[in-house]
């Protein structure tokens, strides 16, 4: 019973981590924000489900499959925004014009 009801509380941290990443999706202003919302969305929002879903199911199958999800999560999501980013900006894409610094341009002067 204890096993079932923190897995529940986690699945919804989860929920609630890609509902706000949701929103961000549409609230933010440039491709930059936004991939910081959907990284964050999907890599803390995702592995909570999973690890939720591994809380509630136990050892078995069900539930070994999903660290393996988790893990493969946290590994790639945060690789792909970084990959994404900086295509973006190699690309030319302009950053939004509240942003105060660009890091990336002082750093590699091209």
């Amino acid at each position: 019973m204890f096993w079932d009801t923190l897995g529940y509380i986690v699945i919804a941290v989860g929920v609630s981590f890609d509902l706000l990443g949701t929103i961000g999706l549409v609230r933010l202003p440039d491709v930059y924000n936004r991939l910081q919302a959907a990284t964050k969305c999907v890599t803390l929002g995702t592995a909570f489900l999973l690890i939720g879903v591994f809380i509630v199911s136990g050892f078995n199958a069900m539930g070994i499959k999903a660290l393996v999800c988790a893990a493969f999560v946290l590994i790639t999501s945060p690789t792909g925004a970084h990959a994404l980013a900086r295509g973006s900006h190699r690309g030319g894409v302009k950053l939004w014009e509240g942003s105060v610094k660009d890091v990336y341009a002082e750093d590699n002067p091209e």
